[in-house]
């Protein structure tokens, strides 16, 4: 049965890591100690769930973090150092510490340690994420032991609620532009004034006019979408922006 180990101190391991192509061992106490730092775990690199949604949003919203007291946001894996490294790179998840253990040793102790050979994996990390202040768990999101691979509770938004219940999600924005665009230059120029981070694809890289039509109703560009809206072009973005402002203030 699985267990929370919230008010405990986390297990003392070392975690075998790479730096410039050097071994480097961490303690738990180079990890933990003197910091308040959020980790989530789940069952392996380069897995579906894990790369699709679990590792984006917490790199997304690792700024929000930060701006709470969070002084590292953390993914471990049981998964060696060469591996997550990788993983780390593919994702372009920057700001987000990729920690191995490798050996499933910090798991373990945890009392998170699952079998996994239906799937050829052997032993992985059920899904959970904790807050961790000076080495104590202070408060633990363990995915229900339950079938399969859930993803409930241990996502980034859930950790976000339970360290500010006020705080206001980033906008999700994808703007769809065309090379030598001036109009997309603008909006994308917009964006960035107004702080606000975005997805861009590119016409003939990432997608073709059919996909634009079929998603957009629209031949022109750019094409901006907020939050599952479609917004319109540069200049509907510029009224959309002022309303947003106004909404806020």
């Amino acid at each position: 049965m699985i267990k929370s180990m919230e008010g405990q101190r986390v297990p003392q391991v070392k975690f075998k890591t790479r730096c410039d192509n050097k071994w480097v061992d961490l303690s738990s106490d180079d990890v933990f100690a003197g910091k308040s730092v959020i980790v989530f775990s789940l069952p392996g690199a380069f897995t579906p769930t894990c790369s699709s949604s679990h590792v984006p949003r917490f790199n997304q919203l690792q700024p929000l973090f930060q701006a709470r007291g969070i002084d590292e946001v953390i993914c471990v894996s049981v998964n060696d150092a060469f591996v997550m490294d990788e993983w780390r790179r593919s994702q372009k998840a920057d700001r987000v510490t990729f920690l191995p253990d490798g050996n499933g040793d910090f798991t373990s102790r945890m009392g998170l340690l699952v079998g996994k050979e239906d799937l050829g994996f052997g032993k992985r990390s059920w899904r959970y994420s904790m807050l961790v202040r000076d080495g104590i768990i202070e408060k633990m999101f363990i995915e229900p032991d339950e079938p399969g691979d859930p993803f409930k509770v241990s996502d980034a938004d859930t950790m976000l609620s339970y360290i500010d219940p006020q705080a206001e999600l980033p906008h999700d924005v994808t703007v769809m532009s065309r090379p030598g665009c001036p109009f997309c230059a603008r909006a994308k120029g917009l964006l960035r004034d107004a702080g606000i981070e975005f997805d861009e694809l590119v016409l003939n890289r990432d997608f073709t006019d059919r996909t634009l039509r079929a998603v957009a109703n629209a031949t022109s560009y750019p094409q901006v979408f907020v939050d599952g809206q479609r917004i319109g072009d540069s200049d509907d973005l510029e009224a959309w922006l002022a309303a947003d402002r106004s909404k806020a203030a």
